[in-house]
Formats: C-alpha cells, structure tokens, sequence
C-alpha cells in the first residue's frame, strides 16, 4: 500500500518543513515533499498542522499496561508493545532485570516467540539484560538474592544461544568486568554502565574496554566519595570527561529534577543523549500496588506520586512514564528545543543501538516509523513499517 501525509510539519534532521508530505511505500519512506504532494496514494492521513517526526525509540523498557517482559508471557511482550505505541513509541528494546538464570532463559525464550507476532505495537529491536552482575551498594530495586560477578561460562553460553541480545548493563568494577566488557564488545553487543559504585579510574579502564554507555544516568550511580579522606569521582564526572560516552535518562519529572536535565544536555549535547522510559508495568496504569519484574518472582512496589517505588519508599523502582512525557518534560521542564528532544528520543537512541540506518530520522529510504503529534506532545497517530497502529 501507499500511504501518504499531508499538511504536517516535518521534523528532519535538516530543518523543520512546514507544509510538507511524506509518502510511504512498503514500509519505507519514498518521498518527502514541501506543499501538497499529487501523487495517488491508497490511504491519506491529514496531519492538519501537527508534528510529523520519526517514531520514538526507546532502548529501556520494562513493561506497561499492566504487563512485564519477564511475565515471559508472548501476551505479555505484544501488550507492552501496544501500549507504548499509543505513545509515539515505534521500536523498542525489552529489558530484564536481575533474576534465576531459569527466568532470564525463559525470558529471552518468549522473546524470540513474540518477535515474529507483534504486528500491532512498538517493533522489537533486540534484548537488553539489565543485571545480574552489579554493585551490592548500587542495586537500587534490583533483587539483591541474584547479584553477582560475571560468570564467563554463564554469560558466554547465553550469548552463544540467543543472537538477538543487542545490550548488557553492568558494574565495570567487578572481578571480570573487563573481560566481560570486551566480549561483548567482540559479539556486536553493547557493554553498559549500570547501578555502579565504580570511581573514575574504573570508568576510564571501562570505556576502553568497550562500555561506552552509561545506564539511567545519575540513577544507582556513584558521584564524589571520600575514601579514607581522599576525594574521588564517580561514574557520573567520568562519563562527563569521556566526550564519546553517551547516557541515557528518565526525563519522567521523578528521577532527574529539571536542575540535573539542563546539565546533562548542556554538558553532553542531543547526540549523547538517550531518553529512556525505563518503565514498568505501572505505566499506562492508575496508581495503587504494583510488581517490579515477572509475576512469579517479581518485587512488590507501590505506584504513587507517579512513578513506582519500594514499599518503604526508600528507593525508586522504576518509572511510570511513555515516551510523549520524556520529549513534554525536556521542553517544558528544561527548556530544550522541541527539534532536540526528538532527537534524543529518536536519532541518538538509534546511533547507540547500532539503527540509525534504518530507523531514527525522517529521512528518504529510512523505515515509515512515524509520529504525529500537537503542540502539547498529545500523540494522534503512530506508524510503524507504514502501518497505522494508532
């Protein structure tokens, strides 16, 4: 089928194009055009002035609408998928959490399952582990009964059995970081930074070993310490040293207050950065008791104030928010251009996760993975391969 939109003003990564149509053919964008376009199309969507941009990618996602990926559950993964695509979401990278190797097994099981189902949500664009290997001290709301080292003989078997693993969070400090890192690294995978207690010195060794990305910036991460009276700085004055380093964050309102959003992007620019949900079941849902993680051996939380806490709200345990809130919060909240927060929430997403030449931009050639959105960020259509899931 050929799709075509109208009347949209079109976020490129060029210029804003105001009065333009895209035409989509077989899932690719074909054509993009200022003023109205006379090619015959087989279904025209009139974009009335909105926003048309690139789909939303978010590369941290647990779950939504009531669900978790380690429900391990195929209902489970296409449900998220729908729900977040109700929001712009067009591709997304299901994330675990710390867990029974059984579980994780099972989960990346369902996955391969769901991958070929899901025709009406968010596409899948491979698996990102998040644990077990981090910091006791860091662990956050990650289940402290399955924390540990790296494992080679683990960890090597279950990259060798599933070739859809695109990401893996973990403590660079660790006995066998580096070594895990670099294996990653030689798989296409990408070694991430996550609920560390690691210093400089440990990031700087990291990121030559291949972990170039830092996971929920500033959340379950070491800042300045004193260690028997001498300063050291953490993972976050590391990552803002490594000019190549990129983070990602959850510009949910919750985790980062306006003050730390604005520092982020002043220091590390729209091309390092990644908005990220890092949702969990909650999202999309009304507050009240929840779980973190998979039915069967998940976490109680509380969704209150809107985002997912512990029980004893010492901790934060997960957000509750959809990929419009996180482009909404960084306008608003921090004062950034509109463009900008597209792009870290489209273009810079695909750059880390190794897409950006098929997804990420509304570019000719590119995948029709499409937003079209008002001025408040209120999502009024999403297309994913030229097809309208919302």
């Amino acid at each position: 089928m050929q799709l075509k939109i109208i009347n949209a003003r079109a976020l490129t990564p060029f210029q804003l194009i105001e009065q333009c149509s895209v035409l989509v053919h077989e899932g690719r964008i074909t054509g993009i055009e200022q003023g109205h376009s006379d090619v015959a199309a087989d279904q025209v969507i009139d974009a009335a002035g909105q926003y048309l941009a690139p789909g939303f990618i978010d590369i941290h996602v647990h779950g939504g609408g009531g669900y978790d990926f380690m429900d391990n559950t195929v209902e489970a993964f296409l449900g998220i998928a729908q729900l977040h695509a109700r929001f712009g979401t067009t591709a997304i990278a299901p994330t675990t959490l710390s867990c029974e190797q059984e579980d994780l097994l099972e989960t990346l099981d369902t996955y391969e399952k769901a991958h070929a189902l899901n025709k009406q949500g968010a596409t899948f664009i491979g698996m990102h582990i998040e644990g077990p290997y981090f910091s006791m001290e860091q662990r956050g709301a990650q289940d402290p009964r399955y924390i540990r080292a790296p494992v080679p003989a683990e960890y090597e078997a279950i990259i060798a059995r599933y070739d859809f693993i695109k990401r893996w969070s973990a403590a660079p400090e660790l006995a066998g970081a580096m070594t895990f890192g670099r294996y990653l690294k030689s798989r296409n995978i990408l070694p991430a930074i996550a609920h560390t207690n690691a210093i400089d010195e440990d990031v700087f060794e990291a990121f030559a070993n291949g972990y170039t990305h830092a996971t929920h910036f500033y959340s379950c991460m070491s800042t300045v310490s004193r260690r028997n009276a001498f300063r050291y700085a953490g993972v976050v004055e590391a990552a803002y040293l490594l000019d190549d380093m990129t983070v990602e964050i959850i510009a949910d309102g919750k985790h980062l207050p306006a003050s730390l959003l604005k520092l982020v992007y002043k220091i590390k620019g729209p091309d390092k950065i990644a908005l990220i949900t890092d949702a969990m079941r909650g999202a999309g849902m009304p507050p009240g008791p929840s779980i973190l993680g998979g039915n069967k051996n998940g976490q109680q939380v509380i969704i209150e104030d809107g985002v997912a806490k512990l029980p004893d709200r010492s901790a934060f345990a997960g957000s509750v928010a959809t990929a419009d809130m996180l482009v909404r919060n960084m306008v608003r909240m921090a004062g950034i251009p509109l463009s900008e927060a597209v792009q870290m929430m489209t273009a810079s997403p695909a750059r880390i996760m190794g897409i950006a030449a098929q997804k990420g931009t509304l570019e000719k050639g590119k995948d029709a993975d499409l937003v079209i959105f008002d001025e408040d960020i209120r999502v009024s259509h999403t297309i994913v391969g030229g097809h309208i899931v919302f």
